[in-house]
């Protein structure tokens, strides 16, 4: 347990920031999930819109901190690179 206030106030913070990050995290690996369920298909037109949801959400998280913006980075060029080979 926290000794002073302001660790106190740290562990609030921190327990917000959590549940905050957990759902932008879910919500990227749901969006990702349904984009490879898309290409898996073969419906290359719907993939692609569902790659820019990706995309779009994880420049998203990117830039508010909750992954690293190399982590994203990488992501969306493996995911683009999945697009390209639907023929």
């Amino acid at each position: 347990m926290p000794n002073t206030k302001s660790a106190e106030k740290r562990m609030r913070s921190s327990a917000r920031k959590q549940t905050q990050n957990k759902t932008v995290k879910s919500r990227l690996k749901t969006l990702e999930r349904n984009f490879l369920e898309t290409v898996k298909a073969g419906k290359r037109d719907e993939a692609a819109t569902a790659l820019r949801a990706v995309i779009s959400s994880y420049d998203k998280a990117a830039k508010t901190g909750v992954i690293h913006s190399a982590t994203a980075s990488r992501k969306k060029s493996r995911l683009s690179t999945r697009l390209a080979a639907v023929k």
